[in-house]
């Protein structure tokens, strides 16, 4: 029976991007592929679950269908598969996740946020949306984003709060962005 490496599970409001302020649960996975230095994320270390075990722990937060359900990590294409994605949709929730965009994910998402890192190779080129963490790139790294990857929307978010300024600044001259910013951080919620 295959099980995945689960960071945590927690239920809370969806604070960034096109869903902010949305009840969500979020399915944390273990382990990345990348080693980006502004991540928050201790995803070192996982608890073993089966699919069966996360939906159960996912569902006892909420089988609302309004409820998001979020994977995330980490990387979490690195362990979604087939078979958690048909167990997690039991209820017909809106199934979303949160990648980097460097590996395929698996069919029956709902919605797909790509958030590129800099100096990584992203292989996805549709998304739902784009949310780009603001640290170091260029107008051109953005620019390049915008066509590489075919979204609805685009998003750019300040690295842990710190630089709303310059995030605020390129939007006022590119207005094709939008502003995301860490919601649960200002109002202390997971």
């Amino acid at each position: 029976m295959k099980v995945y490496s689960v960071n945590e599970i927690f239920y809370s409001l969806q604070g960034e991007g096109y869903h902010t302020g949305r009840a969500a649960v979020f399915v944390r996975f273990a382990g990345c592929n990348l080693r980006c230095p502004f991540c928050d994320t201790d995803f070192a270390h996982g608890e073993q679950m089966t699919a069966g075990q996360i939906a159960e722990h996912v569902f006892s937060y909420s089988t609302h269908p309004e409820t998001l359900i979020v994977l995330t990590g980490g990387e979490p294409s690195l362990q979604a598969d087939d078979q958690l994605i048909r167990v997690l949709h039991r209820y017909n929730q809106t199934l979303t996740i949160e990648t980097n965009g460097t590996r395929p994910v698996p069919e029956g998402i709902d919605w797909v946020t790509v958030s590129p890192k800099p100096d990584s190779t992203v292989v996805l080129t549709r998304a739902d949306e784009v949310k780009i963490v603001l640290t170091h790139q260029s107008e051109t790294d953005l620019q390049h984003w915008r066509t590489a990857i075919r979204a609805s929307h685009y998003y750019l978010q300040p690295c842990s709060c710190q630089n709303t300024e310059d995030v605020v600044a390129y939007i006022l001259r590119h207005p094709e962005w939008r502003l995301s910013l860490q919601t649960h951080k200002y109002i202390h919620i997971p």
